[in-house]
């Protein structure tokens, strides 16, 4: 059963990084917030996301003041 659970989370991790690339192929750099509030996922599930991206090495991070901005490489 936790088996099943775990392909279910990584199904849908594996969705949202889709969306998250997607925003971020659109509009370029942007900090999490912003994609939160045009991405219809929890802001955990975004975060989740942008970590499976920075993963698979294809994101940068720069920071700007006290926000931590992410754009595609």
């Amino acid at each position: 059963m936790a088996v099943t659970k775990t392909f279910v989370m990584d199904d849908k991790i594996g969705e949202v990084a889709g969306k998250v690339y997607d925003f971020l192929e659109n509009n370029g750099l942007t900090t999490v917030t912003k994609m939160s509030k045009s991405i219809d996922e929890s802001r955990s599930k975004i975060c989740m996301g942008v970590g499976w991206l920075a993963r698979e090495g294809k994101l940068d991070f720069e920071k700007d003041g006290r926000a931590e901005k992410i754009v595609l490489k």
